[in-house]
């Protein structure tokens, strides 16, 4: 059996029903179902034995506690954290709370369990954190990509907070021998991504006719992930990497946001135009850049490709098309997911952006 923490949320909750449609192996999903945690992404689990849900904080230690004292699990693997950029400029405090309180009690509580193993599930056990390019900052548009070995550098209060929790998770393995794993990945999309990020948002605004808002001149560049491909690096890490090492994962793919816009407009125009006819680009609007706004990521995968054989299986334009697909196939999800709190967020962060 394993934890994963976070595992309502995008990235964790398709972990969690890869890992389930792989493998027999149980699991404990533990979530504390902030405004991005959503059972419904679980919804296809529903009286599956193997699927344990616990609503409840990695800052608990002693729920945390009490959960590995009875389950007994041979791996963790931490996904929980405040990930919106925009929301910690606006409210940086939840991002420390979680990313860095948060991250600290679940080493503590891990570090007690791990010392009561007997030896031969001490040295099998594993603590994967997942982390992201964000902490290393901002690259030139010719500078190489971030190396496991690049220095930090982190820009935003929510980079800032990745950034202390990597180094956090660091320090356990080299001052208490913890066996950790860190994965630094690029930006992620696909399915049950929650629509404040770009390509959501943008898939979202053009069926419902507003305004696609995209930061500045549209030309800041990411390496762009589909979330299937993160999994499947996540398992193979788990499965086969060295405890104390960091491994980046990376799509193969830098696109500037603009572009990705295009993209998403193009898509949409062939599997559902809109009814007066006029391309969805129509609806693209420029609002002024957020504050501290890194212009390129870029990611050097080659660790990982050579010590554990992973590589993408998606290029970009089968990831997106399933993406958009996908989001044209679940209205329901999307419907419930844009409660008033999630329509408050988009008016403050994108409307005091106007041009």
């Amino acid at each position: 059996m394993i934890v994963v923490t976070g595992g309502a949320g995008f990235i964790g909750a398709n972990f969690v029903l890869d890992w389930l449609a792989q493998s027999d192996e149980a699991l404990i999903n533990l979530d504390k179902l902030t405004y991005a945690g959503n059972r419904e992404n679980l919804a296809s689990l529903a009286g599956d034995p193997r699927h344990v849900f616990v609503h409840g904080d990695i800052g608990d230690s002693r729920l945390v506690g009490s959960l590995l004292a009875q389950y007994q699990p041979r791996a963790i693997v931490n996904f929980a954290a405040e990930s919106h950029v925009d929301r910690s400029i606006h409210g940086p405090e939840d991002f420390i709370q979680t990313n860095i309180v948060g991250s600290f009690h679940l080493l503590e509580s891990t570090r007690a369990y791990w010392n009561t193993l007997p030896d031969e599930a001490r040295q099998r056990f594993r603590f994967l954190h997942v982390s992201t390019d964000e902490v290393y900052g901002s690259l030139a548009s010719d500078e190489p990509a971030f190396s496991e070995t690049h220095a930090y550098a982190p820009n935003s209060p929510y980079s800032a907070s990745k950034a202390a929790s990597d180094h956090l998770v660091r320090a356990y393995h080299h001052t208490y021998a913890l066996p950790v794993l860190t994965t630094n990945c690029s930006n992620n999309y696909g399915p049950y991504h929650f629509p404040e990020k770009l390509i959501p948002l943008m898939i979202v605004n053009a069926l419902a006719g507003k305004p696609l808002p995209v930061y500045g001149d549209g030309q800041q560049i990411r390496d762009w992930l589909y979330v299937g491909d993160h999994c499947s690096a996540i398992r193979r890490v788990l499965e086969a990497g060295r405890p104390g090492e960091t491994y980046n994962v990376g799509g193969r793919n830098e696109q500037p946001n603009l572009d990705i816009v295009h993209t998403v407009c193009r898509l949409l125009d062939e599997l559902r135009p809109r009814t007066d006819g006029l391309p969805y680009r129509a609806q693209i609007t420029s609002v002024a850049d957020r504050p501290g706004h890194d212009r390129r990521y870029a990611i050097d995968a080659r660790k990982i490709e050579r010590e554990l054989g992973w590589m993408p299986a998606e290029t970009f334009a089968t990831g997106i098309l399933k993406t958009v697909n996908w989001y044209l196939d679940n209205q329901q999800w999307v419907q419930r997911v844009q409660s008033g709190a999630y329509r408050d967020w988009v008016e403050k962060n994108y409307g005091e952006r106007r041009p």
